[in-house]
């Protein structure tokens, strides 16, 4: 496991940038775990692959309440049969901002690494099985809700 802050940081400043700057939010940083997997623990979850020198995953993870309240800030005046049908595509882009982001903050360093286009899944109905690795988990506190972030890279 690598636990480089310099491959962990970047991630979590991204996810601090999109959610102070798209939904004028902070997020606050809970407590390091260490986790046997990167298996997101909530309903909705962002998997974003790294290939390369560095492999492994990032998964960020969150309860449907939070996913609502992204909606109504991203796309307000949604119902919540309309949330139910779009969240995939929002959530998308919301991992696809923190991905450019992170993109962004190791295009300054001399760290290299390939990053797969994210993945959203509802775990309820999809369930995620990545592979057994040994994970640095975090949970980050915002006034929309908790944002698990679990981070696996070899």
């Amino acid at each position: 496991m690598n636990l480089n802050a310099e491959y962990i940081n970047p991630f979590l400043e991204a996810s601090s940038i999109v959610f102070k700057s798209i939904l004028n939010v902070d997020l606050r940083r809970g407590k390091l775990v260490i986790k046997p997997s990167p298996n997101p623990s909530m309903e909705i979850a962002m998997i974003i692959g790294i290939v390369g020198g560095i492999t492994g995953e990032i998964v960020y993870s969150m309860e449907f309440n939070m996913v609502k309240k992204i909606a109504n800030v991203l796309v307000p005046g949604l119902t919540e049969d309309q949330i139910k049908t779009e969240y995939v595509d929002i959530m998308g882009e919301i991992a696809n901002m923190i991905t450019g982001n992170a993109m962004n903050l190791f295009a300054s360093t001399d760290k290299i690494i390939d990053i797969t286009t994210p993945t959203v899944i509802n775990t309820k109905v999809t369930p995620y099985s990545p592979q057994q690795r040994t994970s640095l988990g975090m949970t980050l506190y915002s006034p929309m809700g908790q944002l698990e972030l679990n981070i696996a890279l070899s």
